[in-house]
């Protein structure tokens, strides 16, 4: 008898650590919900249901028509083209960037290299808005190569392009602190081995540190996708070309007249699927990166 306690204890301690969690879980899938179930009603039910539960369930007048009408007001999928586009290139590029800046300030002996890292991290407190407006300017002064008839053309300019939406968000000094502080945890001696071998550092980084570094490499992917996916201020400011801009500024099609409430949640719905599937997809590795590193937030 006396055995039994400290297991019902133990029991009832878990049975209600699982009900908390499953509390704030289905708390903080609401907002997800009623955007799903609102992009299925019109604008009428969504607002009569909103004051109850009925707005978390899909009953009453329940279709697909809002996603039908979003096609017809916004082009959604050349949006979604561009967002690809510049994510998937911003993710690649800050892979390998940051990969190897984090590389060369975790396992390289160099003066100044603690100096360098202080400086990179000082960088974090400097919010975005603050330098957008000087950035406009010098991304607007630059030159360019253009592929005209045939032929390149030099230019100055980068404004109403891809590469202003992805080159100034590549180098991204968070990834490079969390890549130098999950490569410090990964043993010197390997390095050391590989230079007995007659292994560069280049060698190192892609043959011994890159392969251990999964779950880093997959927290930095999540991390980066989801700003560079979610962008809205900086296309706003430097792109005016319809067929060059993501889906975020989309959402001001659905804000010239009369809100569209039904629209507006399934145009939500479809540009929020796509984080959805990348963060469940490196879900676990994700997990296991924040363990590693102790990097929370």
């Amino acid at each position: 008898m006396r055995g039994t306690r400290p297991e019902a204890s133990e029991q009832r301690r878990r049975v209600w650590s699982y009900l908390v969690l499953v509390g704030l879980a289905v708390f903080f899938l609401f907002p997800l919900v009623f955007m799903f179930v609102s992009s299925l009603k019109p604008d009428s039910q969504i607002l009569s249901d909103i004051s109850g539960w009925r707005a978390f369930l899909p009953v009453g007048d329940v279709n697909l028509d809002n996603y039908g009408a979003v096609f017809d007001r916004v082009p959604v999928g050349r949006f979604l083209l561009n967002s690809l586009l510049v994510t998937v290139a911003i993710v690649g590029l800050g892979l390998v960037v940051n990969s190897m800046a984090g590389f060369a300030l975790s396992r390289l002996r160099w003066r100044g290299r603690g100096l360098v890292l202080g400086v990179v991290i000082a960088t974090l407190i400097v919010p975005f808005e603050t330098i957008a407006v000087p950035l406009v300017y010098w991304v607007a002064h630059l030159p360019t190569l253009l592929f005209q008839d045939g032929a390149l053309v030099y230019d100055i300019g980068w404004l109403n392009s891809y590469q202003v939406q992805i080159i100034p968000f590549v180098a991204n000094a968070f990834s490079v602190f969390l890549f130098s502080q999950y490569f410090s945890t990964i043993p010197t001696s390997l390095d050391e081995a590989a230079r007995i071998d007659g292994a560069g550092w280049f060698t190192i980084y892609r043959r011994i540190v890159v392969p251990l570094s999964g779950p880093a490499f997959a927290t930095v992917a999540i991390l980066t996708f989801l700003p560079a996916w979610n962008q809205y201020l900086w296309p706003t400011m430097v792109v005016q070309d319809e067929t060059l801009r993501p889906v975020m500024v989309g959402m001001q099609y659905f804000f010239q007249d009369n809100p569209a409430w039904g629209e507006i949640m399934a145009y939500t719905s479809m540009i929020t699927l796509p984080v959805l599937v990348v963060f469940l997809a490196f879900q676990r590795a994700f997990v296991s990166s924040v363990a590693a590193s102790g990097v929370k937030g």
